[in-house]
């Protein structure tokens, strides 16, 4: 499915979870609301995010998808080292095993795709890691040859820590780069 489908605005309410859902009527003892309300004031939420945690593996998804929130989506990787060793990128993670894409400010989206490109022609790639760069590079292709979707970039807060081993690894990347 093309990302202009996957993003495109649905009429009405945009969705909870950003997939199909149902409404459900439970009852739950007291002391569980208590312990689900401490996770998430929004009930539904509280199960979801306790659910995912718990049951990630019992809940196949596709190693790339679109995760939708409003009228905008985002990637959503299963972490794999091909991504990785991408010069530039970072892999954040979720709580549910999967991870959002980060690009350093010097990586624009299409040069990412030319890395993603450049890897899937890389001899011995792996199976599941090859899945995955080509699920992600008809993503950014379809994305970037859609009429009805704009690619943005999008900065994330990320709080690095400043002990000696990241020292390291900083001055190692720059080094890379130079």
């Amino acid at each position: 499915m093309l990302p202009a489908a996957l993003v495109a605005p649905h009429r009405g309410r945009p969705r909870k979870f950003g997939r199909p859902a149902q409404p459900v009527t439970i009852t739950l003892p007291d002391d569980v609301v208590r312990a689900l309300r401490a996770v998430d004031q929004d009930l539904s939420r509280a199960i979801v995010r306790l659910a995912e945690k718990a049951g990630a593996a019992l809940v196949p998804r596709p190693p790339v998808e679109l995760t939708h929130y409003g009228h905008s989506a985002v990637i959503v990787v299963t972490p794999k080292k091909a991504i990785e060793r991408l010069t530039g990128v970072a892999l954040v993670p979720l709580p549910d095993g999967r991870a959002l894409i980060s690009l350093d400010p010097h990586v624009g989206v299409a040069e990412f795709e030319v890395m993603v490109r450049d890897a899937l022609d890389t001899d011995g790639v792996p199976a599941p890691e090859r899945a995955v760069l080509e699920a992600l590079g008809d993503i950014l292709r379809a994305a970037r040859r859609s009429r009805k979707v704009s690619l943005r970039e999008r900065s994330i807060i990320v709080l690095e820590s400043r002990s000696p081993g990241s020292k390291k690894r900083r001055a190692a990347a720059r080094h890379q780069e130079d």
